[in-house]
């Protein structure tokens, strides 16, 4: 049952923020930071006592729940859910410390949201029932709204719209995919189930089988984001408030890789194949063209918003390049990106509560005004460019390794995403920190509450970059599960391929013979 009091004491959590929220602005956050904290420690704990086995789950819970129309409650957790687990409750703790002071106005109904958010994401990361997956996919959609179109910035109605626009019509053809692969199962075994594990074999042909892809390739890119399918990610960033920019960055955009990761390349082998040379594609001119962006940009948040989509360029390279250095890279740069972006997204909150305004080109020279948030921006801003010793630098090297093994050109390429991530992470500090001081402000450093968070993040990115080993482990044995399926199943199709054509070419020959 650990697996449904993850989601229970989230849920519970958030109603019980909200119910208190009349009476005082302090409980819903206590209630909130206490049911993550219950979380964090259950799941640890558990990691602790059961580590990850090969082709095995960590834990397994499946009840009836709509029998007749093949619905369960079918939660599973490996070592990818586990790692995706820990940083969801990690960073929900820390977006909950960094809106202490932030949010005055309506904080019972931002923490209830805020918490049905998060358990919309463990959801995500724990479902194998599709149907139960599509409802916690779009559980994360409302409050999200909510949170940006109540407590964002000036242009937030707008923002909150297009994200809603965005994530719920690819959310509305990922579930008519789930209906076809519902469908295309039962047709040819007989048996109606939506369960993932008894969906895993499904055979079908190529173009069917393509075109079920496309519907869940929509979802997953969208929330990644992938480019051209972006454009909702600067707005929502921009306008959010900085829980909301830190869930969006460091969580909400990881459903979207562990979507790929976990139904992509196992349900669709063979499409998945098909697919590689256009997947790494949009890889690599999401790396260049994103850096691009976030480069021009004079608007903070802006501009780690469009580095957000260059830095998951790398994880869409590194997913189609199938093999196991790329899926090693792809965790840790899913874990290095939540850690590294997520904390530059609180320095870009905790100056612009302090000088409400967002516009690098007023501010500069701001180190000496504020030295400890210097220090810390430029350590995430090094991180961000992947500099050795922290943990995006490990896993931008290992999916560039696997990216040659699969593909040398689209490797080459993604290289020199490389340069560009220098030159916008370096403008970040040369514009906000040193340079010359534009405007006089007067402005006081980090507070013992925004210094112990992060300095956590700080030491979690040297604790990746310097023992990268124990998030290998972990993942290891998830990472190589996926790939054998992956490999078996491909090898699968083209022996019944090459049967099939040897066959029609005996019947052709022979009915030439006659």
């Amino acid at each position: 049952m650990i697996l449904i009091y993850l989601i229970v004491i989230l849920l519970a959590g958030a109603f019980l923020a909200w119910i208190t929220g009349n009476m005082s602005r302090l409980l819903p956050r206590i209630i909130s930071l206490t049911a993550l904290s219950i979380d964090l420690i259950i799941i640890i704990s558990y990691l602790v006592l059961s580590a990850p086995v090969n082709n095995k789950w960590m834990v397994d819970i499946h009840y009836e729940w709509i029998p007749q129309f093949g619905i369960g409650i079918h939660l599973a957790m490996d070592g990818l859910s586990v790692l995706m687990l820990i940083l969801t409750f990690f960073l929900g703790i820390v977006s909950v410390l960094i809106s202490w002071k932030e949010i005055n106005t309506k904080v019972g109904f931002f923490h209830f949201n805020l918490l049905l958010i998060l358990a919309g994401i463990v959801g995500v990361f724990l479902s194998l029932d599709l149907f139960m997956f599509y409802f916690f996919w779009e559980l994360m959609l409302v409050p999200m709204y909510f949170l940006i179109g109540i407590w964002g910035h000036e242009n937030r109605t707008k923002a909150a719209y297009k994200f809603f626009l965005y994530t719920q019509a690819s959310g509305l053809l990922m579930f008519i995919s789930i209906l076809a692969l519902y469908f295309v199962h039962g047709n040819s075994t007989g048996i109606y189930t939506f369960d993932y594990l008894q969906i895993l074999g499904t055979h079908m042909s190529a173009s069917t089988a393509m075109l079920i892809m496309s519907g869940f390739l929509a979802a997953f890119l969208v929330k990644l984001p992938v480019v051209p399918l972006h454009n909702w990610l600067p707005d929502a960033h921009s306008e959010a408030p900085t829980a909301g920019s830190l869930i969006l960055a460091a969580l909400l955009l990881k459903t979207g890789a562990y979507g790929l990761l976990r139904f992509i390349v196992p349900l669709f082998p063979e499409a998945s194949v098909t697919f590689a040379p256009i997947g790494m594609a949009l890889g690599v001119i999401g790396i260049l063209y994103g850096a691009k962006l976030a480069f021009a940009q004079t608007d903070l948040k802006r501009m780690i918003a469009y580095t957000s989509v260059s830095h998951m360029g790398f994880v869409m390279l590194g997913i189609f390049s199938f093999n196991e250095l790329a899926y090693q890279g792809v965790v840790m740069q899913m874990i290095a990106h939540g850690i590294s972006t997520g904390a530059l997204f609180i320095i870009a909150g905790q100056l612009s509560e302090r000088i409400h305004t967002r516009d690098i080109t007023k501010m500069g020279g701001l180190w000496g005004k504020a030295p400890f948030m210097g220090a810390i921006g430029l350590i995430f801003s090094m991180a961000s460019l992947g500099l050795p010793g922290l943990g995006n630098f490990i896993a931008e090297l290992l999916i560039l390794i696997g990216a040659f093994k699969a593909n040398v050109w689209m490797a080459c390429f993604a290289c020199t995403g490389l340069i560009a991530a220098t030159l916008y992470s370096l403008r970040i500090m040369q514009k906000v920190f040193f340079g010359t001081e534009n405007t006089k402000w007067e402005m006081k450093d980090l507070s013992i509450r925004e210094k112990m968070v992060s300095l956590s993040l700080v030491l979690i990115i040297f604790g990746l970059g310097l023992f990268p080993q124990p998030v290998f482990d972990i993942a290891g044995p998830a990472l190589l599960k996926t790939l054998e399926n992956h490999t078996d199943k491909t090898i699968q199709l083209n022996e019944a391929q090459k049967s099939k054509t040897d066959l029609n070419t005996k019947l052709y020959f022979f009915n030439k013979i006659n």
